[in-house]
C-alpha cells in the first residue's frame, strides 16, 4: 500500500470537494472543505476518487489537480488562526482515519493546531 504525504492528502481532498476554481476561497473555507472530504471519504477514498477521475477524464483531471495542489498549499501554508477576537475556529483541522468500529477507540490520527499561548501573549 502506498503512503501519501499530508500535502498530497490535502490536495486529493480539495480535488474531490465541491470547491470550484471560480470560487473566491479563504484558507478557512478550504480547510473546512478538506476536513469534510476526508471525514466523508477517508484519505484512501479521496485518493481513489482522484484516480477514478484521472481514468475517466485525464485532461480535465490534470487541470483540477494542479489547481487543487495550489489551493491546498496556500490554505495550509500558515497555521490556522487560534481562537480569539475575529478568529474562525472552523479553520482548525483534525484528520482521523476511518476505522472499523472495533478499532475506532484508538488514538491514531493527525491533529494540527496552533501551539497554546501563555497569558503574557508568548508561545507557551
Amino acid at each position: 500500500m502506498a503512503h501519501l504525504g499530508i500535502s498530497a492528502i490535502w490536495a486529493d481532498a480539495v480535488f474531490v470537494s465541491g470547491l470550484q476554481r471560480s470560487d473566491e476561497l479563504s484558507a478557512a473555507q478550504v480547510r473546512q472543505a478538506v476536513g469534510a472530504a476526508i471525514r466523508a471519504f477517508g484519505c484512501s477514498g479521496c485518493a481513489g476518487r482522484v484516480a477514478q477521475e484521472f481514468g475517466d477524464r485525464p485532461e480535465t483531471a490534470v487541470i483540477r489537480m494542479r489547481w487543487a495542489r495550489g489551493v491546498a498549499r496556500e490554505a495550509f501554508a500558515d497555521p490556522p488562526p487560534g481562537p480569539g477576537p475575529g478568529a474562525d475556529a472552523s479553520g482548525l483541522l483534525t484528520i482521523r482515519p476511518r476505522l472499523p468500529a472495533k478499532q475506532a477507540s484508538g488514538s491514531l490520527g493527525i491533529s494540527w493546531s496552533e501551539p497554546a499561548r501563555s497569558a503574557a501573549g508568548g508561545k507557551g
